[in-house]
């Protein structure tokens, strides 16, 4: 079993590096067992959750949990520095396999944080994961009736090219994401499963290559009127935080997200931007096709998956709203 490989080369890592003696209890409840150590001749019990490795999108879930049990430990081959910020913050103890550790329960406080890393590249993603597979995959998950195109209509309709379709369904139904309901139509299964992979392979392989460039408004007025900016309807969207804020009325914007067909000149005379390093403002490519029907906004799937990646608490709490009223029915 994964899981218990990781918390015994983890215990035995933390050993190494602190001498702190600790053993693992599996539990038979919803918790994947109890961590406990031993310091001062006192012994600490902190429930654990064991993850091959964790990512922004878990962050809610890990920060309602330990609420819920007052002590958490997340136990993980690899945890984003990010996220370690965000677990020290919540009071959250963690603890990765190559001994690193956070952790303060009553006298017990200690943090190491020198051991290299041992994280590994993903495994098996296969060709519905590679930069082509995910615009694919984001359409499908818009519009699952695409699946029961022709190749060549979905080609045309998708904007991916024909053979590209072949393999990358034909990945899909090998990873067991796509099932047939009879000999001519098919629909997706562990589609819950499939956009938590979808997720974080987006914001690490298809994101960074659609950047087109980081910018600031040259008006100081428009960071605060932003609503006010007309958009050209069809070929420039609202993303990440302004998304966000324009779907449920609760974020106010800090960063500023635009994807787009225009061209760099256009962006910067119609929207007053000016090209800088530090600015507030990225820009991507437009990758999908459609014009949306929800105004200045890209899709409320990618407006969740922008959000819920950034490892920023306000904007994983507008994620959540975005997906109980946009989502929720459909994964």
């Amino acid at each position: 079993m994964k899981e218990r490989l990781i918390i015994e080369k983890a215990l035995a890592n933390l050993e190494k590096q602190t001498q702190l003696k600790a053993h693992w209890k599996p539990l038979d409840d919803q918790m994947d067992g109890e961590i406990h150590i031993t310091y001062n001749n006192e012994i600490h019990h902190i429930p654990t959750e064991i993850k091959a490795e964790v990512r922004a999108h878990q962050l809610a879930g890990l920060i309602d949990l330990k609420r819920k049990l007052t002590k958490l430990m997340v136990v993980a081959e690899y945890i984003y520095p990010k996220l370690k910020e965000q677990f020290r913050a919540e009071g959250i103890a963690y603890l990765e396999t190559n001994g690193n550790i956070f952790i303060q329960d009553g006298n017990l406080f200690l943090w190491v944080d020198n051991a290299k890393p041992e994280r590994k590249e993903a495994a098996g993603m296969g060709r519905a994961f590679g930069k082509t597979g995910l615009k694919l995959l984001f359409q499908l998950l818009l519009d699952e009736d695409l699946l029961n195109l022709t190749y060549r209509e979905m080609a045309q309709q998708t904007g991916i090219g024909f053979g590209n379709i072949n393999f990358i369904l034909t990945d899909l139904k090998e990873q067991g994401y796509l099932i047939p309901v009879n000999k001519e139509t098919f629909r997706f299964t562990n589609k819950k499963q499939l956009l938590q992979k979808w997720l974080p392979a987006y914001n690490d392989k298809l994101k960074p290559a659609l950047q087109i460039g980081t910018f600031r408004f040259i008006r100081e007025t428009d960071y605060f009127n932003w609503r006010t900016i007309s958009l050209t309807p069809g070929e420039t969207f609202w993303g990440g935080e302004p998304a966000g804020g324009l779907l449920t009325n609760y974020l106010q914007p800090e960063q500023y997200t635009l994807y787009t067909i225009e061209n760099r000149g256009d962006l910067l005379k119609k929207y007053r931007l000016a090209a800088n390093d530090s600015g507030e403002i990225k820009v991507y490519q437009k990758f999908w096709k459609g014009v949306e029907g929800q105004g200045p906004t890209v899709p409320p799937l990618l407006v969740y998956t922008d959000l819920i990646n950034s490892n920023d608490r306000r904007c994983i709490q507008t994620a959540e709203k975005i997906y109980d009223a946009y989502l929720q029915g459909k994964f």
